[in-house]
């Protein structure tokens, strides 16, 4: 939050921008993030000559902006439209609106405690931001759950209370992996050794930021699910829970192999 960033920015740093006047020679915008005003010469504002200047920015106009020069002492801060990336400036408008969901989920919780924001912020949103980033925090907590807070000596009222916001206020979005296990066991006890070496494997995996589910398609072949909210993480926990459940059966002298679904 504003409070918790430096008066300047420096050389290099990525903004959010608006357009609050357009001359012959540039553009003067507002930093969102510093409330302070910078010039976006018309030089910096493209490559190519430019003829109209309000074909590339105009009044009220939200953009990413490179810092490119910065004088304290004459409050002059001069601006790049040119020298931003289109991966620059996807990233940049991505956390500036995390951090703006962030504020808002911090606002519902200074109101729910009857605290000012200011003090929620500095006994819980300082830490989270430090740690995780402010919105990536109330993400973390609904994966992980209180004890994410808790870890961070979070005051335990204070705790429950950005808890339960976050678990009202954010879904997270999950991927699913699926494949098939094809299981046998021909000793007596097959039937359980099939069971217990499905039930071991989910133990040894659960995972709260995962679920993991187990159908029967037609025995001896099994379907598998593993979601989660990352290709990479439903990946891995996919691959071990297959080998898991492979391994186990292997051990109660049976039979298995998998196979992950396109």
């Amino acid at each position: 939050m504003s409070e918790h960033k430096p008066e300047w920015p420096e050389y290099g740093d990525l903004v959010i921008a608006t357009i609050e006047k357009v001359t012959d020679y540039g553009a003067y915008a507002n930093l969102e993030e510093y409330n302070k005003q910078g010039l976006l010469h018309i030089s910096e504002i493209a490559n190519a000559r430019i003829r109209r200047i309000r074909d590339y920015v105009k009044e009220n106009q939200k953009m990413v902006l490179k810092v490119i020069r910065v004088n304290v002492e004459k409050g002059q801060i001069n601006l790049s439209l040119r020298r931003v990336t289109k991966r620059e400036r996807i990233e940049k408008n991505k956390s500036w609106k995390k951090d703006r969901k962030g504020e808002a989920l911090l606002k519902i919780v200074a109101e729910k405690v009857g605290l000012p924001i200011h003090e929620v912020y500095q006994k819980a949103g300082v830490i989270l931001e430090e740690k995780y980033g402010l919105y990536e925090g109330f993400e973390e907590v609904v994966k992980e759950g209180l004890e994410v807070l808790t870890e961070l000596d979070i005051p335990e009222d204070l705790a429950k209370v950005i808890a339960q916001v976050a678990e009202e206020r954010i879904k997270i979005k999950m991927v699913k992996v699926r494949g098939v296990l094809e299981v046998r066991c021909s000793k007596p006890n097959g039937v359980k050794c099939i069971q217990d070496a499905f039930i071991g494997a989910g133990k040894s995996h659960r995972a709260k930021d995962a679920k993991i589910e187990f159908y029967v398609i037609a025995a001896p072949k099994y379907s598998v699910e593993v979601s989660a909210d990352n290709w990479k993480r439903a990946e891995e926990l996919f691959e071990k829970v297959c080998e898991s459940v492979v391994t186990n059966i292997t051990k109660a002298g049976g039979y298995g192999s998998f196979m992950r679904k396109k």
